[in-house]
């Protein structure tokens, strides 16, 4: 949510910086009239991002790439804008590989590093500790996807440099919202979602992340003005639900809520799942997970709860507010138990050896840890929403959707807050 609003990579807030994110946080889905227009520009970069890549290419790949002509160097725009640059780098059909290099690879290059403060005329100090932490963010970014890719949970990783990174470029399509519920993608998704959990990473242990963020969050929140009268009327909605106070309840019954510390994901959404071309509906590997830049240790809970709330938001629609919801596509308790099962089995190399009985207790426990959890997402992203409402440029219905995250907030309150 991050994720879906750009481009389907990802809009989310930054790896525990509160407010501050980088660009390549802000890739909004191409469906506002600003980031339509990118899709009509010349598909070929400017005569200097041509020059850099072919020296980027040649430099970090080798085989073929080594002794290439610039003049052969084949080079097209994949998305530009405001957000991260990507392009497709490519060997030419007359040139033949000579060893295991790709013929093809996505350059990706950041955009400038913004600054989501709601205080005009931050000092200069301020300004450059914000600079420092959204630098600090793109590193730990370029180190957990290294590791990833390493690991092979995530894109290839062929080279990196202060300007961006060269990546394996993987022919595929970004999974729709209906699809999340397919019983065979639901069971692969949770299986690549324990393996992510069960990898031990370089970064900090301890769960901060969740409510490090959301106290950031509702801070900037209760500073907000908004000016338009329509917005003002939404805003004051929203803050009659007395936020502070409801936050220290669901803090309260979370820290009641047994959850392992993990390593999660953060934004496990339709627009961060690869299907893999080639790939048919019976293979057992045709996903990839992306977008690992809002990753850091947190509860389980929340990662596999955000993952349940997103199977009942769309935000492919060309319309304002720009996304559509479906509540009755919350997964059913049927379909939570197919996945926690698929979970469980990857995760706990134990659980198959375990009674049947036994096995449905851990599932029954797991069920209520996760929908427990999904309370916080709909807080998070609502108060993210909010912030972006005053925010963002970005053509979409934020102050919409934070009431729509938090009508779907205590309405589940009203199950799972017992």
């Amino acid at each position: 949510m991050k994720t879906k609003f750009i481009n389907g990579v990802s809009s989310s807030p930054s790896m525990s910086l509160g407010l501050l994110v980088t660009e390549n946080a802000l890739q909004v889905q191409p469906d506002t009239e600003e980031d339509c227009k990118e899709l009509v520009h010349p598909d070929q970069p400017d005569l200097d991002t041509q020059r850099k890549a072919y020296l980027w290419c040649r430099e970090f790949l080798h085989g073929a790439w080594k002794s290439l002509a610039e003049d052969d160097f084949h080079i097209t725009i994949i998305r530009g804008g405001l957000s991260n640059k990507l392009f497709l780098c490519s060997l030419p059909d007359s040139v033949d590989t000579v060893w295991d290099e790709p013929r093809s690879i996505l350059l990706r290059l950041y955009g400038a590093i913004l600054q989501m403060s709601c205080n005009k005329g931050d000092s200069r100090q301020s300004n450059k500790e914000n600079h420092f932490q959204g630098a600090e963010a793109m590193v730990l970014e370029s180190v957990m996807f290294a590791i990833l890719a390493e690991r092979e949970l995530g894109p290839k990783l062929y080279g990196i440099f202060p300007q961006g990174r060269l990546e394996q470029y993987v022919p595929s399509r970004k999974l729709d919202t209906c699809e999340l519920s397919e019983p065979s993608i639901s069971a692969e998704v949770a299986e690549k979602m324990a393996k992510f959990h069960g990898m031990r990473m370089p970064f900090n242990k301890e769960p901060k992340w969740l409510f490090g963020t959301m106290d950031k969050y509702l801070n900037q929140v209760m500073r907000l003005n908004f000016t338009r009268e329509s917005h003002l009327r939404r805003f004051n909605r929203l803050l009659s639900y007395n936020l502070p106070q409801e936050m220290e309840m669901l803090k309260s019954l979370l820290e009641s809520t047994h959850s392992p510390v993990v390593f999660c994901h953060n934004d496990c959404q339709e627009g961060n799942v690869l299907l893999l071309k080639g790939r048919q509906s019976s293979d057992k590997q045709k996903l990839m997970l992306i977008d690992f830049e809002y990753s850091s240790y947190n509860y389980r809970g929340f990662d596999i709860g955000n993952h349940f709330c997103e199977w009942m938001y769309d935000y492919s629609c060309e319309e304002f507010p720009f996304f559509k919801i479906n509540a009755h596509a919350y997964p059913s308790k049927a379909q939570q138990l197919h996945f926690i099962d698929s979970y469980l089995r990857e995760s706990d190399r134990g659980f198959d050896n375990l009674s049947e009985e036994d096995q449905m207790k851990l599932k029954e426990e797991m069920y209520v840890e996760v929908n427990r959890f999904s309370l916080a997402s709909h807080f998070f992203w609502g108060l993210w929403s909010i912030i972006q409402a005053r925010l963002s440029t970005i053509k979409f219905g934020y102050l919409d959707y934070a009431q729509a995250r938090f009508d779907a907030y205590f309405q589940q309150k009203k199950i799972w807050a017992v």
